[in-house]
């Protein structure tokens, strides 16, 4: 590939800076505005055979339309670009320099491009936890204007009976009830806001392409609408990890490691790749602090699946939550035991998501 001439763009919102190589010669490097037409028609003129951009604001849309025009694109991923210690000098026309050796040396990590109704519902699964944190917010500012004017809210969590009590509440002072007011009807609103979404999110299950995938992961317990369709919005496929310690490891859910010769040395969650899926992972994981058992809700997301993948499901209960109550005996700390199974849940949902086949566990 050394004698082909590759290329990468420094892609930005109105202009980019590309840069044209074949070997270790610098065929050409010019400004041009981000226009996939215009950038279409420079690689064709330098005959690029593959071309590449980092990952970032502009999104998957410049990629998409070249290779809609026949043009071997990449999208590259920027936290594993390699980065000298000693470079403290950054423009556009290095970058794009940098970018395209290491393209053409094969040192770069391109990232899964998903299609365009995959990523749709990714946006939406994004805006819900956008919603989520608003709403938490507004939650928060409610607690505080209430501390400060001595008021303990009943509860420890918002059900009907603190959403009951914050409705009766009054203020002699006509200031604090205008502001009292505006908290909580801005809380209000997110709720509203976040109920809108969800039946969003429900509907966006039924699309052909995702929903028989969300129907099965929807068999484990704590993965309902909302977790099953966040995971196959974020992975796109999950049949493209061939293994599921590779799906494990795009979560960022194994531990770090520093080894060298004879020692090996064990480390936290290296918290590499997608954050979204690794939060609906370790919150589904701690659903598996129970015994494992079937309630309602549960035994109806079973009915009509394949019994191969009930078992998985079934069996998923069972080794969590042997696995969380053997780290709670040794007084391992709850959030390490939620990573831990958070983990082995991910190799589960690799396999039900690929159709794996069930293995019996040794006796």
């Amino acid at each position: 590939m050394v004698n082909c001439t590759t290329a990468a763009i420094d892609a930005h919102a109105k202009t980019s800076r590309v840069c044209a190589i074949r070997g270790d010669e610098l065929l050409d490097e010019r400004t041009l505005t981000t226009d996939p037409e215009r950038i279409a028609a420079w690689l064709a003129e330098h005959e690029v055979a593959r071309v590449c951009y980092e990952a970032g604001p502009i999104g998957f849309g410049l990629a998409r339309e070249l290779l809609a025009r026949g043009h071997a694109c990449e999208v590259i991923a920027p936290s594993l670009i390699p980065v000298l210690p000693g470079d403290r000098v950054k423009t556009d026309k290095r970058d794009a320099r940098k970018l395209a050796r290491m393209y053409q040396g094969g040192l770069l990590t391109s990232v899964y491009i998903p299609l365009p109704h995959v990523e749709a519902i990714r946006e939406l699964v994004r805006v819900r936890d956008d919603a989520r944190l608003d709403r938490t917010r507004a939650r928060h500012r409610i607690g505080k204007f209430l501390l400060r004017e001595g008021r303990k809210m009943p509860t420890t969590f918002w059900g009907p009976t603190r959403r009951e009590w914050l409705q009766r509440q009054s203020f002699e002072h006509p200031a604090h009830a205008v502001a009292y007011d505006d908290y909580l009807t801005t809380l209000e609103l997110m709720d509203r806001r976040i109920e809108r979404i969800e039946l969003a999110m429900s509907e966006a299950a039924e699309h052909p392409t995702v929903h028989d995938v969300v129907r099965r992961l929807m068999t484990l317990r704590g993965v309902r609408t909302v977790t099953a369709l966040g995971i196959v919005a974020e992975v796109g496929s999950l049949e493209r990890f061939a293994t599921a310690g590779q799906f494990m490891s795009y979560i960022g859910l194994v531990p770090s490691e520093h080894s060298s010769g004879d020692s090996r040395r064990q480390g936290a969650i290296t918290c590499a790749g997608n954050k979204h899926l690794r939060r609906l992972m370790i919150e589904a994981a701690w659903n598996n602090r129970s015994r494992p058992s079937v309630n309602r809700d549960l035994l109806r997301r079973h009915q009509g699946q394949d019994p191969r993948i009930v078992g998985h499901a079934m069996h998923c209960q069972r080794r969590l939550h042997k696995r969380w109550n053997r780290m709670q005996a040794k007084g391992k700390p709850h959030n390490k035991i939620a990573c831990a199974t958070a983990r082995e849940l991910a190799g589960f949902v690799w396999a039900i998501g690929t159709n794996q086949p069930l293995r019996t566990p040794a006796h």
